[in-house]
């Protein structure tokens, strides 16, 4: 095999995982169990193990990829939303959210490597940062500049999900230390 040949087979491999990928986020986006005005979703585990099976460069492609299909309207949110309105609406902070996340992961694994207690931290620094520009969006969205307070809007987006979404996060990366080294690169 060429030179030429093996790269663009590796480009087409690593594109392959990212719509793979992206088509998880959707799949887990459709796992919805309502829930106030922010859904239960998988969403997170999706996030998760794209970012740690592909690393932070090709997973943060995978978020857009997945924003982008969503955007175009492709069903592809929870509840099968699509559209501007679903990245407009009192939870589309969440969705630009998973791009924060996957962004600041990949800026800390970039710098400081991809061990396990790094790519843990990674994953739970985008949390909050997923978290904190959710629930800012939720605010000036759904409460439309009203009288609603940071708290009420923790309370009703934040700490009802804190456990399951860090158990998400748990297993996905355990999910992916088990299936990673069976993939190839």
């Amino acid at each position: 095999m060429s030179a030429g040949s093996k790269t663009s087979h590796t480009h087409v491999r690593s594109l392959t995982y990212v719509a793979l990928m992206a088509a998880l986020l959707a799949v887990c986006a459709w796992i919805t169990i309502p829930f106030g005005p922010v859904p239960f979703t998988m969403q997170t585990f999706g996030l998760f193990a794209a970012l740690a099976l592909l690393g932070g460069q090709r997973g943060t492609l995978t978020v857009a990829v997945y924003l982008l299909l969503g955007l175009v309207g492709l069903p592809v949110f929870s509840g099968f939303g699509a559209g501007p309105a679903a990245l407009l609406g009192p939870t589309g902070g969440f969705l630009l959210g998973f791009l924060l996340s996957a962004l600041v992961y990949w800026g800390i694994t970039s710098r400081l490597g991809t061990s396990a207690p790094v790519m843990i931290l990674a994953m739970i620094l985008g949390l909050v940062a997923c978290y904190a520009m959710g629930t800012i969006w939720f605010l000036c969205v759904y409460s439309g500049g009203g009288t609603a307070t940071l708290m009420g809007a923790l309370t009703l987006c934040v700490f009802p999900y804190v456990l399951p979404d860090l158990v998400k996060l748990a297993l996905a990366f355990l999910l992916v230390r088990q299936i990673g080294p069976h993939i190839s690169r």
